[in-house]
């Protein structure tokens, strides 16, 4: 079974708006529903757990409802810190996954996961235990000397950027989380489930990314997605 865990437990508090980010309307549709839409319509994605923020799962419920968010099994609380978030909902999927089980985690602000990028997470995952949806870096890394000079630089042909969706076999996620609030390992702020592996001895794999898979933090943003929303391709782009 592969299951998405979805992060939704953000408070939104760069964005300035009295309603969290994951629930604003985009063109009549919240942030959220165009995420879960994403693995709603996916063929390999068997059921979906999303970890709220308190307060507002009895509306993602109904908006669930409205837009025919069928695979929607589970709410879960979430945490005061992302890493709690992501805990909680690998907690309680500990009487619902058998140990081979693959758990999707990805954020409820990143509403653009193309069908490929999502496919291939899972086949790698599948092939290695772990993926990390990835994209090279294209611009150059200097180090900084001071506030004002460099004198060094990182390859940037070393380089990765590594977001959601991120695909991990069930038994060793509960394995992580387990250890790793239990010994203090990989949750301190900034962390994510990527970090918190490697903090943790374990090697990543990498799966395709896509530019299109923005986060939305801020109000631009929520511009550039709006943009994508309106973008036809065109027939001679291959």
């Amino acid at each position: 079974m592969n299951i998405a865990l979805i992060v939704a437990g953000g408070k939104g508090q760069r964005m300035n708006q009295e309603i969290p980010k994951q629930f604003l309307n985009v063109y009549d549709k919240p942030v959220i529903i165009y995420t879960l839409q994403c693995f709603q319509n996916h063929p390999d994605i068997d059921a979906i757990e999303v970890v709220c923020l308190d307060g507002w799962a009895e509306i993602l419920q109904a908006y669930a409802k409205q837009f025919d968010i069928e695979k929607l099994k589970w709410i879960t609380p979430s945490g005061e810190t992302v890493q709690e978030s992501i805990r909680n909902g690998v907690f309680h999927l500990k009487d619902k996954c058998a140990p081979d089980d693959i758990v999707v985690v990805h954020d409820g602000i990143r509403p653009l996961v193309e069908d490929f990028v999502l496919s291939d997470v899972l086949v790698k995952c599948r092939k290695y235990g772990n993926a990390v949806a990835s994209l090279p870096y294209n611009e150059q890394i200097f180090v900084a000397d001071d506030a004002e000079s460099t004198s060094r630089y990182i390859p940037r042909d070393t380089l990765r950027r590594v977001s959601t969706p991120q695909a991990y076999r069930y038994e060793k996620l509960l394995w992580a989380y387990e250890r790793a609030f239990s010994e203090g390992i990989g949750i301190q702020a900034s962390t994510y489930v990527n970090t918190l592996m490697v903090d943790l001895g374990q090697r990543l794999y990498f799966a395709a990314g896509s530019e299109k898979n923005i986060k939305l933090t801020t109000k631009d943003d929520f511009e550039l997605f709006k943009s994508y929303m309106k973008l036809e391709k065109d027939a001679w782009l291959k």
